[in-house]
């Protein structure tokens, strides 16, 4: 599948946690970095994710905030 995002992290799941309705995926993307995706949890069980899997995160946004 080919996507318009630009912003892809190739990562491994490091947790897989399923709340009442959504989940949270944790993604290491390599130098310690984790990003972490909010889910539906009918999407978790279609993608059948799991600890180890490697998944590719996908950022798409209109807005991009920059602290210092």
């Amino acid at each position: 599948m080919k996507l318009s995002a630009r912003n892809q992290l190739n990562g491994k799941v490091i947790e897989v946690k399923k709340g009442q309705t959504t989940g949270h995926v944790r993604i290491e993307i390599g130098g310690g970095a984790v990003v972490t995706s909010s889910i539906t949890n009918e999407a978790i069980d279609e993608l059948a994710l799991a600890v180890g899997d490697t998944v590719t995160a996908v950022i798409k946004a209109s807005d991009v905030m920059v602290g210092k």
